[in-house]
Order: structure tokens, then C-alpha cells, then sequence
């Protein structure tokens, strides 16, 4: 692809790409950014554009990767920032330490999610997205991404019941080898 063709084809683009990776991000400097980098990725890459059958939705693409990029390089901080809030908005110093306590665990049991599931656990119950938006961002359909949310949300939840369950049994031993 030439220079001019560029101009033409690619660059008009910037605004759609702009809404895209704000819809993502919610954030118009880090969407910026992102835009800024798939337009120099492109730039390297505008000979083999030629190749490419769907100019727009390749570009779509790449901002749909970079932008899962930044929320993955980003999110174990806003995970933790969402749990943490929950944690000062609670009164009471026992319900606090308990529910930071918790909110660790919950961390590091989404952590061990499969990339899919930690995506989509991330964009529906810590950014609040609708269905309609987490399809958009990662071209899953509505059915799989129920699913994906359903395995992922059991998961954390049985994990987190297997642990309580594990302590309480821990300090029953406990208690009854001093008592």
C-alpha cells in the first residue's frame, strides 16, 4: 500500500477506531494511546495491507487486541482497587479485614481463570459491560460468553467455598487439640 492509499483507507478510520477502544478502555488518553500504536503498527505493516480483505475489521481487530492488552497489563490494579473500595465502605475493622482477606483470594482465584474466562469475569462483573459490548470486544457470541461467565463465576465460588470450608475444619482441629 502506498502513501496516499494510507491516507485514503487507513486514516479515516481514526475516529471509529477512537469510539472502539474507548468503549474498551473508558479511558480517552489510554484510547488515544491505543490508537497512536495500530496506527504506527499499520504504518510498518502497509505493504502487506494490500493482502487484506476487510481493511475495517482487520483494523477493528487490532484495536481490539491492544486494548485487551492494556486492560490485562491493568487489571490485577483495578481488580483490587474495585474489591478494595467495597473493603473502606464497610464500618465495622472485623468486616473490613475479612473482606480484604477475601477480596485477596478472589484476586488469585480469577488469576487462575483461563485467559477467556478472566476476559469476560472482568468485563461483565468489574466493568459492569453489557452483553452486547463484551461481544463486541471479543467477538464471542452472547451464548458463549454466559457460559464463559458461568464456568468462571462457579469456579471462583467453589474454590472460595472449598477454602472456607478447609479453614473452618482447620480450626475445629485446632481448637479441639487445645481444648
Amino acid at each position: 500500500m502506498q502513501t496516499n492509499e494510507f491516507k485514503q483507507e487507513v486514516l479515516p478510520l481514526s475516529k471509529s477506531m477512537l469510539r472502539f477502544a474507548a468503549l474498551f478502555l473508558k479511558d480517552s488518553d489510554a484510547s488515544q494511546d491505543i490508537v497512536q500504536e495500530v496506527f504506527l503498527k499499520l504504518w510498518q505493516i502497509k505493504d502487506e495491507l494490500d493482502h487484506v480483505d476487510n481493511l475495517k475489521a482487520f483494523v477493528t481487530r487490532m484495536v481490539r487486541n491492544k486494548c485487551l492488552d492494556h486492560i490485562r497489563a491493568g487489571k490485577k490494579w483495578v481488580i483490587r482497587d474495585t474489591l478494595e473500595q467495597k473493603a473502606i465502605e464497610l464500618a465495622d475493622e472485623y468486616d473490613r479485614v475479612e473482606w480484604s482477606e477475601t477480596s485477596s483470594r478472589i484476586r488469585v482465584l480469577i488469576s487462575k481463570l483461563p485467559e477467556q474466562q478472566q476476559t469476560v469475569m472482568y468485563l461483565r462483573d468489574i466493568e459492569q459491560n453489557e452483553y452486547d459490548e463484551i461481544e463486541d470486544i471479543t467477538g464471542l457470541n452472547a451464548n458463549a460468553i454466559r457460559v464463559n461467565l458461568s464456568r468462571a463465576r462457579k469456579k471462583v465460588r467453589d474454590e472460595l467455598l472449598k477454602t472456607w470450608n478447609h479453614e473452618s475444619e482447620h480450626s475445629k482441629d485446632i481448637t479441639a487439640k487445645i481444648l
